[in-house]
């Protein structure tokens, strides 16, 4: 026998370990991990739950006025207002109100607070948006872009009949809404602003 020969068994007795290594497929395959439950899936934001969610929260804003005018507690009606339309409990919220000019960015529960009702030392330029108060606000979409699923975002005017009975303001608004962990929609981005006056 010759030397090669020899060598043979212990040249294949190495390289098969090798060989497993350089292909896992060739290796004696392992016991399977358990199949993990993929979470339920969400429905994708329709155009109606955001002309749904756009209607309740005019109304809800036209309730904190009232709230104010019968001598309510005004400040928790907003509270519960913001907690049930934007989404502070979830993620960072870009909150851009139309009559802010100091602080122009409310990213925290507080400040958006202060914008609807006033009163807090933080934020001396809030008059209190929804104790104006309004009696109505009426929606009129430039369009809704709902195709990411998870995610649908609305632009176009609102006007807000005062109380007092004089001309309704008109507002430019760009709103973009997020489910939430009940299946609501939330409020994660709202920028507001009153339309160019060249004068």
């Amino acid at each position: 026998m010759t030397a090669l020969a020899r060598t043979r068994p212990l040249i294949a007795a190495l390289a098969l370990p090798l060989i497993a290594l350089a292909s896992p497929s060739l290796a004696k395959p392992a016991k399977s991990a358990a199949p993990v439950a993929a979470a339920p899936a969400q429905p994708c934001i329709s155009e109606r739950e955001v002309v749904d969610a756009q209607k309740a929260w005019g109304e809800g804003i036209v309730a904190i006025g009232k709230t104010y005018r019968e001598g309510g507690d005004y400040t928790a009606a907003a509270a519960a207002h913001i907690n049930r339309f934007y989404g502070y409990d979830l993620s960072l919220v870009l909150f851009k109100p139309t009559l802010a000019s100091v602080d122009q960015f409310r990213t925290s529960f507080d400040s958006a607070l202060s914008y609807f009702v006033g009163g807090n030392p933080s934020f001396p330029e809030d008059k209190g948006f929804a104790i104006k108060p309004w009696t109505k606000v009426r929606w009129k979409n430039y369009g809704i872009v709902n195709n990411s699923c998870n995610m649908a975002v609305a632009m176009g005017n609102y006007w807000f009949t005062p109380a007092d009975g004089g001309a309704d303001t008109k507002v430019e608004y760009s709103f973009a809404y997020v489910r939430g962990e009940q299946g609501d929609l939330k409020i994660v981005v709202h920028h507001s602003s009153v339309p160019f006056n060249p004068n």
